[in-house]
């Protein structure tokens, strides 16, 4: 099937230049658009989407309010934000409304596709370490944690000591590969205890991962552990 693509954007060009190069990809079909946040939580009322692609400075409603309504759906689609500048303090708010991760708007087109394949699996958008320089750069907003264990978020004490080394090197920017290296694991079992993470946790994916670890204090900026 057909990874069902709705793009939001105020600007009709750029919805333009993204429709032409979905639209040419055998896999995928944009089945809606909206030119604000607005617009695009009515059209999801009545049309089945996968994978939204998100600006985040729109009239009406910005990108990222309408990115946190639409995740505390039921079955929400996935949310890729489109912003225009690399370190975007309204990227981060969205990462932190439970978007899957943030592209440049200039993204190559083979980039662009690949991202939307890999959210729509399950992945996230951004590489860790992607994440986590922009929250470097944010980190001063982030309430943090007590004494760097996360004393301030207690749904922790539910990770065993495997599961907190896993969403600390998570947290650094590693990949399951490079996990695995690390703690001398398989990847399958990295996969496992990263599935294990977001359960316990109740968080969407890795992106999710690498913001609460600096909310909670386990990272600081810089992405080391404290």
């Amino acid at each position: 099937m057909s990874i069902r693509v709705m793009l939001v954007d105020d600007q009709v060009l750029l919805r333009t230049g993204f429709r032409m190069v979905l639209a040419a990809q055998p896999d995928m079909d944009v089945v809606a658009e909206a030119g604000d946040g607005v617009e695009a939580l009515e059209v999801l009322r009545s049309t089945q989407v996968d994978v939204v692609l998100m600006d985040v400075r729109m009239p009406k409603l910005d990108g990222v309010e309408a990115t946190r309504r639409i995740c505390e759906r039921e079955g929400a689609p996935k949310v890729i934000i489109l912003t225009t500048f690399d370190l975007d303090e309204y990227a981060f708010s969205a990462l932190k409304a439970g978007a899957g991760g943030f592209m440049l708007k200039d993204v190559p087109p083979g980039e662009l596709l690949a991202a939307i394949r890999a959210v729509h699996s399950g992945d996230a958008v951004v590489a860790p370490s992607t994440t986590r320089r922009l929250l470097d750069r944010f980190a001063p907003m982030l309430p943090g944690g007590s004494g760097g264990r996360g004393g301030g978020r207690p749904e922790l004490e539910r990770l065993t000591e495997r599961e907190r080394e896993v969403m600390l090197l998570v947290a650094q920017g590693l990949s399951n590969g490079e996990i695995a290296a690390r703690l001398v694991l398989s990847e399958a079992t990295v996969k496992t205890h990263v599935g294990r993470i977001l359960t316990k946790l109740e968080l969407r994916d890795r992106v999710q991962v690498v913001v609460m670890a600096y909310e909670t204090g386990l990272v600081r900026a810089g992405g080391s552990p404290r």
